[in-house]
């Protein structure tokens, strides 16, 4: 595939493309909208899994409720806009009631209202979490969400099943599905960058895309990942592949691919 050169790219507002093989200003448009459709989606995305890095992941080993124990006191002298309390939910399971403040809680350039139930279920030897996300919001915006990791198995993974109205975007609704391993080098929450792979869908006036997000990796506070692909594949059969890089990263551009055409840079505006 053909990169367009450099010089072509305008400095306006909308970047497009030159040469023969270059998409046209309509198609520039129409997948500008949908870069910041798909932006505004897994940012909810990554809003739900930053609130299991409020926590620690459990040790291997510990007991679960001395864990808990110690988790929750930490929470109070790092977050003070956030308070946790530990109820035993059976002999296996205890739940951590995450509770933020009427006013909200910024955390990692993200502002969390309302409540949150994480249950824990085993220890020593497998432990499960899982949290029910349905009475926060993330920058005003309902969390319709599911999240946890197992750890201590043969496999650390994590998970997250989110869904709601696309911020900011009246008529569109998106649900991503995210179910990834730990990365190797990278703690599996809580650190400073947050990777995440799984399918999607963006529900608007045209119809239903389909998403495949690949590598998207953030750092902790920004709202574009840092690099990773999104392949948008349209109701109408169009394929729109997302690109960000770091150098675009920087200043709120992705790399765009509408079907074979050249690549173009867009703006993302949030």
């Amino acid at each position: 595939m053909r990169r367009a050169p450099v010089a072509c790219l305008a400095l306006a507002a909308l970047a497009t493309a030159c040469g023969d093989n270059a998409p046209s200003k309509e198609e520039i448009d129409d997948a500008k909208a949908r870069v910041e459709r798909v932006a505004a989606s897994t940012h909810m995305v990554r809003g739900a899994l930053e609130v299991l890095g409020l926590l620690p992941v459990y040790t291997c080993g510990e007991p679960r409720r001395g864990f808990l124990g110690h988790a929750v006191e930490g929470l109070a002298s790092k977050v003070s806009c956030a308070k946790a309390t530990v109820t035993a939910v059976d002999d296996v399971t205890d739940a951590v009631v995450l509770s933020f403040d009427d006013g909200g809680c910024d955390v990692h350039g993200l502002r969390f209202t309302g409540q949150a139930v994480l249950e824990y279920r085993g220890g020593e030897d497998l432990m499960e979490m899982s949290a029910d996300l349905r009475g926060m919001t993330v920058d005003g915006q309902p969390l319709k969400a599911e999240v946890g990791y197992g750890t201590c198995g043969d496999e650390a993974r994590l998970f997250a099943d989110v869904e709601g109205d696309v911020p900011g975007r009246q008529g569109h609704t998106f649900h991503v599905n995210s179910r990834v391993g730990k990365r190797d080098g990278l703690p599996i929450i809580g650190g400073t960058s947050l990777v995440f792979d799984g399918p999607g869908e963006l529900t608007g006036p045209s119809g239903a895309d389909r998403i495949t997000l690949s590598a998207v990796t953030y750092e902790v506070g920004n709202y574009l990942p840092k690099e990773g692909t999104a392949l948008v594949e349209t109701a109408s059969g169009r394929r729109i592949q997302l690109t960000f890089l770091p150098v675009l990263w920087r200043v709120g551009k992705v790399e765009v691919t509408v079907d074979e055409k050249d690549p173009v840079t867009v703006p993302v505006v949030r």
